[in-house]
């Protein structure tokens, strides 16, 4: 499903940029140009990418880092 229409990115292209090793909000919007455009999508890109970093095991390392 897309998550930001402005810069066509879908909920798999999120979880795509986690496998690869995107740990930050700031990573996510540099690799897949989300939220980049009107912002409206910040918030559900968010939950798409922490759900993916928790189902990946990541979670905590990220918010121990931050």
């Amino acid at each position: 499903m897309y998550v930001c229409i402005c810069q066509s990115v879908t909920d798999s292209d999120i979880r795509e940029a986690v496998n690869e090793g995107v740990r930050d909000m700031r990573e996510l919007f540099d690799k897949t140009g989300c939220s980049t455009g009107c912002g409206c999508c910040a918030e559900f890109a968010g939950e798409v990418f922490f759900e993916a970093l928790r189902e990946q095991g990541n979670f905590l390392k990220v918010v121990q880092s931050a």
